[in-house]
């Protein structure tokens, strides 16, 4: 499925100050990079599951065609370390990624 850039969705990030520290840090690079990349996955594994379920979490709607169930715990693992992934899980068990990220 071929996704125009218009109808991805906005991710908002909230980053923790140490993985904002190792950034700019001459050591722990790798480990910090590998910490953000993990951040920034996440939050589109959970964007994506939100717009496939058609509501938030915790949100009531009329267009909710299923809902979560927690995620599963997975590692990937990349030039810059092992990121620690958590995919989420739908109660149709329909979930898919849209994303080239496939961890095993």
């Amino acid at each position: 499925m071929i996704r125009r850039i218009s109808d991805i969705a906005q991710v908002n990030l909230t980053l923790d100050s140490e993985v904002l520290k190792g950034l700019f840090t001459a050591n722990g690079k790798d480990e910090a990079f590998a910490g953000l990349l993990s951040i920034i996955l996440n939050q589109v594994l959970s964007a994506q599951a939100s717009e496939q379920i058609g509501a938030e979490p915790y949100e009531r709607s009329e267009d909710r065609r299923t809902y979560r169930n927690g995620y599963r715990e997975r590692e990937l693992y990349t030039r810059i370390g092992k990121l620690r992934l958590l995919v989420p899980r739908l109660r149709n068990g329909e979930y898919s990624t849209v994303s080239a990220v496939s961890a095993q």
